[in-house]
């Protein structure tokens, strides 16, 4: 996973609460197992017309959030059937923060497996963000401070599991966590093969 410490960047103001998963990754784009090229398919229900053409008029869309990585969304965001393609087309979009007031469980820990940063913070903080977004008023993420900036204005702290924290600064996966032990575990497998043998096929 890419390494994620701190991220400046303008919001994407996106409040709509309950979104759930399918109207992240609507159910017919869940058959590939590539987890690129899923953007384009990302909300489509909010960004296309009834005949299939992009309206240009939601917020993906609309050029000043072009290279926007944090996406401020509403309560309960990611609620809905479980579908691990939703961050993946989220992550497609270029997101790498999302904060909402809260988070469906399964959708947030497919987010941290993914590597995107799930901050959930008070609805009043959020709609300063959201105002932030649609001012254009750029805002920074510091995981390592575990603190959501505000330009020159007031900073948000947030509550982030450690361990998780620790995954992300470093760009780490769980085999990447176990990898870091893997003196030990060579060390055990030459003390098991030179002890138990048949279990080893040369």
């Amino acid at each position: 996973m890419k390494k994620l410490v701190k991220i400046t960047s303008i919001a994407t103001p996106f409040g709509q609460a309950n979104v759930d998963t399918d109207i992240i990754m609507p159910s017919e784009y869940l058959k590939t197992t590539k987890r690129t090229g899923l953007g384009i398919h990302a909300f489509e229900s909010v960004r296309y017309d009834a005949d299939g053409n992009l309206t240009g008029e939601a917020v993906f869309d609309q050029a000043q959030y072009a290279d926007s990585e944090i996406l401020v969304a509403g309560d309960n965001f990611g609620c809905g059937s479980s579908r691990e393609h939703a961050p993946w087309a989220i992550d497609d979009l270029g997101y790498r923060v999302i904060i909402a007031p809260s988070f469906a469980d399964i959708f947030n820990g497919n987010c941290f497996k993914n590597g995107i940063l799930t901050i959930a913070l008070p609805q009043e903080q959020v709609d300063q963000l959201i105002e932030d977004g649609e001012n254009l008023s750029p805002i920074t993420i510091d995981l390592e401070r575990q603190v959501v900036e505000r330009g020159n204005k007031e900073s948000f702290s947030f509550d982030y599991n450690p361990v998780q924290k620790n995954m992300l600064m470093n760009g780490l996966d769980e085999i990447g966590v176990t990898l870091q032990n893997s003196a030990d575990i060579d060390a055990f497998e030459a003390r098991q093969r030179a002890e138990q043998p048949w279990l080893y096929r040369d």
